[in-house]
C-alpha cells in the first residue's frame, strides 16, 4: 500500500505549525514552480546581469539540474536569504543527525515520476519516492535503465541554513584570483581523454586561437603561450564544446546553438567554463564578461533567425525555449565535468562524517544552525 501523504519521506512541508488552508495539489504545485521558472528565465534574458547569478549559483548546487537550481535560487531570493548552499529532504536531514527548524517553510524543487519501462504507469509507482535529487544525473543504474520517467512531482526540500543538529561540514568559498588549484588541470585533460579526445599545447594551432576542438581529428589544441590559469580556463572553454556541440548535437542546432550560431555556442562553452573554474575557486568574471554579457543578444538573435526562416527549413521556437535549453545543457555539462574533477563545495548535497575530514577547506556548523566556529566562513542566517 502506498504511504499517506502525511508520511512521504520528504513532505513536511511547513515543521511545527498547522497549515491555514487546504494543501495545495501536486497539479496546483507544479504550475507554480513552471510559472517561477519561466519568470526567472524571462528576467535573465531582459537583465543579462541574471544570467551571472544563475551560473554563480549553479557552481555551488552543481548535481542538480538547471532547473531546480533556478527554483531553488528564486525561493531564497524571495524570502530575502542568501543563496542555498546545501539542500536535501526532511529525512535526508535526519539520516544527517539534523532536525529541521520548527516553523521553517519548504523549498520545492521539480522531480519525476518514474514508472518500469515497457508498462503503463500506474499510481502505485507514481507514488514510490523517488531517489534524492541531488543524486540525478550523476551517473546510470542497472535500476535506474529499467525505469522510464512518466509525469513529475513537486518535491520538499530544505536548506542547511533551515536546520539544527549534529555539526556538519560546510564548503567554505574559495575565491582565489590569482591561481589554480592544484591538479585541475590534470582533471580536465582526463575528462576529455574520458571522450576520447586527446589535448595538446600548441604554439600553431588553428588561426592562432587560444584554443581549438578539432571534432574530425578528436583533439584539443590550447595555446602554450598562455599562463596556467588561462590554460585551464581554455581547456575547460573547449570541454565545454565537446559536450554540447558536436556534430550530433541535434539538440544544439534545434534550439540554434550549433555552427549556424556560433555565438550561442561560446556563451554556451563559456559559461561551462565559467561554471567549472567558479566551483574550482576560481572567479573568471572579468575575462568571461563578454561572453557571458551578451547572452540574452544571441538568444534573441536565434529566435529572429527562426521566425524569418524557411518555414519547412526551421523550427520556430520562443526565446524562454532557447534560454530553458541553454541553462539545461549548459548545467548538465558542468555536471558531466564536476564530476570528474570533484571540486570541494560538494555540488550541494550533504557530505557525510567520512567524506568531511577528506576536504582540508570547510567548515562546521551547529549544532544550531548558523552557528560557526570561531575565525571561519560567513556565518549562515537561519532566519
Amino acid at each position: 500500500m502506498a504511504p499517506k501523504t502525511s508520511n512521504h519521506p520528504d513532505s513536511k512541508e511547513e515543521v511545527g505549525q498547522r497549515r491555514a488552508g487546504p494543501r495545495p495539489s501536486n497539479e496546483d504545485r507544479l504550475a507554480g514552480l513552471t510559472q517561477q521558472l519561466q519568470t526567472l528565465l524571462e528576467n535573465a534574458i531582459s537583465t543579462p546581469g541574471r544570467w551571472h547569478m544563475l551560473l554563480d549559483t549553479s557552481a555551488t548546487l552543481w548535481r542538480y539540474s538547471g532547473g531546480n537550481i533556478a527554483l531553488l535560487m528564486a525561493q531564497m531570493e524571495g524570502r530575502g536569504q542568501q543563496q542555498p548552499l546545501l539542500v536535501a529532504g526532511f529525512r535526508e536531514w535526519e539520516r544527517h543527525s539534523r532536525n529541521v527548524l520548527k516553523g521553517e517553510h519548504a523549498l520545492w524543487v521539480l522531480a519525476p515520476r518514474t514508472a518500469t519501462k515497457n508498462t503503463e504507469a500506474n499510481p502505485k509507482a507514481d507514488a514510490k519516492p523517488t531517489p534524492d535529487i541531488s543524486k540525478q544525473g550523476s551517473g546510470g543504474t542497472k535500476e535506474a535503465d529499467r525505469r522510464q520517467i512518466v509525469g513529475w512531482r513537486a518535491q520538499s526540500v530544505f536548506d542547511v541554513s533551515q536546520t539544527e543538529g549534529q555539526p556538519i561540514y560546510i564548503p567554505r568559498p574559495m575565491v582565489d584570483v590569482e591561481s589554480s588549484p592544484m591538479g585541475l588541470w590534470s582533471s580536465l585533460v582526463t575528462f576529455a581523454q574520458n571522450q576520447g579526445f586527446t589535448v595538446e599545447q600548441s604554439m600553431s594551432q588553428y588561426g592562432l586561437s587560444s584554443g581549438y576542438t578539432d571534432f574530425a581529428g578528436r583533439k584539443i589544441q590550447v595555446g602554450a603561450w598562455l599562463d596556467q590559469e588561462q590554460r585551464v580556463a581554455v581547456l575547460a572553454h573547449e570541454l565545454g564544446h565537446v559536450c554540447l556541440h558536436g556534430p550530433d548535437d541535434k539538440l544544439g542546432k534545434l534550439y540554434g546553438s550549433g555552427l549556424d550560431h556560433r555565438g550561442l555556442a561560446e556563451v554556451e562553452a563559456e559559461s561551462v567554463a565559467y561554471t567549472v573554474l567558479r566551483a574550482h575557486g576560481i572567479d573568471r568574471s572579468a575575462q568571461s564578461g563578454s561572453y557571458l554579457a551578451g547572452w540574452a543578444d544571441q538568444i534573441l538573435a536565434v529566435e529572429q533567425s527562426s521566425l524569418s526562416g524557411p518555414v519547412a527549413a526551421k523550427k520556430s521556437v520562443s526565446r524562454l525555449e532557447i534560454a530553458r535549453s541553454t541553462l539545461a545543457r549548459v548545467t548538465s555539462a558542468c555536471r558531466s565535468i564536476l564530476e570528474i574533477t570533484q571540486p570541494h563545495n560538494l555540488g550541494g548535497k550533504p557530505a557525510s562524517a567520512g567524506v568531511a575530514v577528506a576536504y582540508e577547506r570547510g567548515d562546521l556548523t551547529g549544532p544550531v544552525a548558523g552557528h560557526q566556529t570561531p575565525d571561519t566562513a560567513p556565518k549562515i542566517d537561519a532566519s
